[in-house]
Formats: structure tokens, C-alpha cells, sequence
């Protein structure tokens, strides 16, 4: 059976997310659809995965639906479901910015760009791009020269902007996320903070990888994504793999998850590198007992210490 994974977002007043929530949950799990939604009074920000027939289902009745009048879906195919449960939750805000005064989009945002545009304008001599992602996002795949921010979540980059100005200044300047939510709000934050030529790549990266006049062209590496597929490919003319092996450096675009619950840090690791490594990213995440990796795959207190003083590690003490 083949599935379908759906990405989308919109802007539009909704009035109690509590309720539109529950109630939006109902209806999802009764077209057994699977994903994660967010809801909130700004709007609705969501993917999920399901059969053809369901997630077909599901887009034309949010369609159907005066409030999401314009909604525009992008559509990935699948073998299996993107995700293991569905879950729709209220939120104060989409997109958190860490802002004082929020940004609307409907008011204030910088101009959209479709693919084949923005594909032209990156080229231009004056244009500087900045990935609004992520930092992991960023590791694994990006438009080529494209500026990463060095912060740990979205809502430092306006600070990080601020700091270093001067890159942007007097620039064409263009913005660019997974789906396009992120930077409705950033471009209008940045026309906002006084940088007046300011474009966003319309749909995102998830559009521009399935164009057909720019076929995804000066993204090197995958695009990260918020399911279990992680990442998925997006330039159909060449693939340059960005990735680096968190352990040896090696060229990589496998993520896992460190196996110490605690940290949870998303890295790049190859599966012989997972397992030299019991899946921890440091030694302290190796050693604790709480280590999933470990206790996944059964290893025995004499391997731990057989695959530590291979690393020339010591134990600790006893993962259980």
C-alpha cells in the first residue's frame, strides 16, 4: 500500500484552539491519518501521513472549509506512514519567534518568491540567502553559500541577525525554510527591523525540490524533515552530500537520536559509528544506564567494557 505525507501551514483566525483542536484530533483519527498539528489562534501548522484515499480525504474537506479557504498542501510519497500516532495540540503561538511584538504575516512579510525566481535572484552578485532553519537542519543539507546563523533554535536568530547586520545590509537579502511557515514571519520581522529588500522562497524548500524548471538545483545534501523519513532528497540534477560523521568526519546523512535519553542530541552517524559509539555522542552519554542503545540491542556489561577500551574509554559505571 502506498501512503501519502502532507505538509502545510496557514494564517487565519482561529477562535478557541482548545476546542478546534479536540476536535480536529477526532476527525483525523477517524481517517486514521497520522502526523503532528499544531493550532493556534494565528492559525494551523501541520503534517501527516496516511493512504491516498485518506489524506485525498482529509484535503478536501480542509478545502470544504471557508477558514482554510486558499490552503495549499505539498505532497510527498511514501511506502509506510511518516509517523506512529496522531496528535493535534493548541499552542500560544506557530512559529516562536521570542518576539515582544509578534509579527502578522497578513500585515507585514517579505515577498514570495517562487522557485524559478528565487532560483535567479540567489545568483544575483548583491544577494546574500540565510537559512532560517534549524542548526541540524542546516548540517544536512542547504542552498550552496547559504549563511547559518550560529544559534540553537529559531527564536535566537533576530539576535544573531541583529549582531551581524552588517552581512545584510545594503543586500538583497533572501530567506528560506522546510516549508515556508518559518519565514513568512522572519522576512517580515527583518522588512520590520529596517532591511528594506527582503524575499522568501514561496512553499519552501519541500516546493522547490519538486519544481520542474529549477529541479532543486544549488541545494547540496538532504532536507530535513519532522518524521520518521528525517531526511529526503531535493536536487534532482546533482547530489552533493554536506553531512559530516559526528564521530570520524566522514562524509554523512544518517541522523540518529544519542542514546542518552538526557540528551537526545541529533547527530549524524553512520550505523557502523552507532554501534562502535553504543549510540552515544560523548562518553558520558556511552556510560549512563539510562542508555537506549545499550539496552535496545541487549549488549552485555563485557561488551560495554570490550567497545569502551576500543575507544580507549573506561567504565564508569554499569549501564543496566
Amino acid at each position: 500500500m502506498k501512503y501519502k505525507v502532507l505538509l502545510y501551514y496557514f494564517y487565519t483566525d482561529i477562535k478557541d484552539p482548545a476546542e478546534f483542536s479536540a476536535q480536529h484530533l477526532a476527525f483525523c483519527k477517524s481517517l486514521e491519518l497520522k502526523g503532528r498539528i499544531l493550532v493556534a489562534n494565528e492559525g494551523i501548522n501541520g503534517t501527516v501521513s496516511g493512504t491516498e484515499e485518506q489524506t485525498n480525504q482529509y484535503m478536501a474537506a480542509m478545502k470544504a472549509d471557508p477558514l482554510f479557504e486558499g490552503i495549499v498542501f505539498k505532497i510527498d510519497d511514501s511506502d509506510t506512514h511518516a509517523f506512529k500516532k496522531m496528535h493535534v495540540r493548541p499552542r500560544p503561538e506557530l512559529v516562536n519567534l521570542g518576539l515582544e511584538e509578534d509579527v502578522n504575516p497578513h500585515e507585514l512579510t517579505g515577498r514570495h518568491l517562487a522557485p524559478e525566481e528565487f532560483l535567479k535572484e540567489m545568483q544575483r552578485e548583491d544577494t546574500v540567502v540565510l537559512d532560517v532553519r534549524n542548526t541540524y537542519e542546516y548540517d544536512v543539507g542547504h542552498f550552496r553559500g547559504a549563511i547559518r546563523p550560529d544559534v540553537k533554535t529559531f527564536r535566537d536568530t533576530p539576535e544573531w541577525v541583529r549582531e551581524n547586520r552588517e552581512l545584510f545590509e545594503g543586500k538583497n537579502v533572501l530567506t528560506y525554510c522546510t516549508g515556508g511557515i518559518r519565514c513568512e514571519k522572519f522576512s517580515g520581522w527583518m522588512k520590520r527591523e529596517g532591511f528594506g529588500d527582503v524575499g522568501q522562497l514561496h512553499g519552501g524548500v519541500a516546493t522547490y525540490g519538486k519544481d520542474e524548471k529549477t529541479k532543486g538545483q544549488l541545494w547540496d545534501g538532504q532536507m530535513y524533515v519532522f518524521d520518521e523519513r528525517l531526511t529526503v532528497p531535493i536536487n534532482q540534477v546533482e547530489h552533493v552530500i554536506v553531512g559530516v560523521d559526528h564521530f570520524d568526519g566522514t562524509p554523512c546523512e544518517r541522523y540518529i537520536n544519542c542514546g542518552n535519553p538526557d540528551c537526545n542530541e541529533q547527530i549524524l552517524a553512520s550505523e557502523e559509528n552507532e554501534a562502535k559509539h553504543l549510540g552515544g555522542c560523548t562518553h558520558e552519554c556511552r556510560v549512563t544506564p539510562r542508555n537506549r542503545y545499550i539496552i535496545k540491542h541487549n549488549i552485555s556489561q563485557e561488551e560495554v567494557i570490550e567497545r569502551l577500551a576500543a575507544l580507549g574509554e573506561e567504565l564508569d559505571y554499569v549501564a543496566q
